[in-house]
């Protein structure tokens, strides 16, 4: 049996970049997705970014739920188990490639940025672990009462 629905590791990914776009780049205003590579005076390039970087946030999400229309049901805590752990691997990937590996931005520029790139990168590593926590508790419930 697998830890995590794959159809709720997806919407999961999709939620989190959802997360990550209106929290962190729309309402802190800390970055946005190319405000590494170009200076933030270019607010049409900004926006154009974090755009595009919606429209693949929405396309994981669509995903996500026509995946979660092909399956049987399946339990509450599985699911949400699933979305955290989404959540959690879409911080880590894009904490890693974006921050470290490609520079496009960091969690917030300035003279801690390290520290907030950490602190993101071990926020997904909890919320994986979490996220599978909560799916194999259910799960190891529902074989017990088998």
């Amino acid at each position: 049996m697998r830890p995590v629905d794959r159809a709720a590791l997806v919407l999961g990914l999709g939620i989190g970049g959802f997360i990550d776009g209106i929290v962190i780049h729309q309402l802190l205003g800390w970055h946005h997705m190319l405000s590494g590579w170009y200076p933030l005076t270019e607010v049409h390039l900004m926006m154009v970014g974090d755009g595009v970087f919606h429209l693949l946030c929405l396309l994981l999400v669509l995903a996500g739920v026509a995946m979660l229309n092909r399956r049987p049901p399946m339990p509450n805590a599985v699911l949400g188990g699933g979305i955290l752990t989404g959540w959690g691997v879409f911080n880590l990937v894009e904490g890693l490639v974006d921050h470290h590996v490609l520079g496009v931005h960091h969690v917030r520029h300035g003279p801690d940025q390290l520290v907030y790139d950490i602190a993101f990168l071990v926020t997904g590593a909890v919320l994986v672990v979490a996220g599978v926590l909560v799916s194999r508790s259910k799960r190891l419930t529902a074989a017990r009462s088998s």
